[in-house]
């Protein structure tokens, strides 16, 4: 009875933390982290406001609990870049999970913006260190492809920024998008259409070899 007593617990714990989490991503994003309030949060989170104190302490603790949050989401999607794939289809999943994220997601990439636009108070650690390590990572396997002659010759660091800027963008200036489009919200299909040209403009910008393509660049290099 008492482990079922505790399981029941941890499990609206979990609940509740994620409802706060889910919250406040959206509140942080509308208002700011200094706009924002716990007041506010809880009321989106159909909870009491004592809730947000007890699980997370204060504001700052839980924007910080936001912004780890959505690291998490897109570190997870840098892994489609792995050495031991082929370059068009490591690039193109990730094309395609950014542009998931940005649009299941949108307020997490305007929380992230907003940080960066504030000078990263809270991430400047962060982004000097773990983040320039796993770009370092990712650039080291865009280098690889360029020299098996899989790809050709590009600056792999700016290749993320521009990643980043253009699948992110759908996300940080959607009421542009939507304006121009002509759309009350955007579609699946908008997104699926932005991430087909994305794919191309990356794909054939950076010369990546498909198919037999890719084969004949590989039996030059042995040659």
């Amino acid at each position: 009875m008492a482990n079922q007593a505790a399981g029941k617990g941890n499990s609206i714990r979990a609940c509740n933390q994620a409802r706060i989490l889910v919250a406040a991503e959206a509140v942080f994003a509308e208002a700011g982290f200094h706009g924002a309030t716990t007041a506010s949060i809880a009321a989106r989170a159909r909870l009491p406001k004592a809730n947000i104190h007890y699980y997370f302490g204060t504001k700052g603790a839980l924007y910080r609990a936001v912004l780890a949050n959505i690291l998490d989401l897109w570190l997870g999607a840098l892994d489609a870049i792995d050495v031991s794939r082929q370059p068009a289809d490591a690039l193109g999943d990730y094309i395609r999970d950014k542009m998931y994220w940005s649009r299941t997601r949108p307020n997490a990439s305007k929380v992230f913006a907003n940080e960066i636009l504030h000078g990263a108070p809270q991430l400047g650690g962060y982004l000097a260190n773990e983040l320039r390590r796993r770009v370092d990572q990712k650039a080291a396997v865009l280098r690889h492809w360029v020299r098996r002659g899989l790809m050709d010759p590009v600056d792999p660091v700016h290749l993320i920024f521009s990643l980043w800027a253009m699948t992110q963008h759908y996300a940080d200036f959607e009421v542009q998008v939507r304006a121009v489009l002509g759309r009350k919200r955007l579609s699946d299909a908008d997104f699926a259409a932005g991430a087909d040209t994305i794919v191309k403009l990356v794909l054939d910008g950076c010369g990546v070899r498909q198919g037999r393509a890719a084969a004949v660049a590989r039996a030059r290099l042995k040659a």
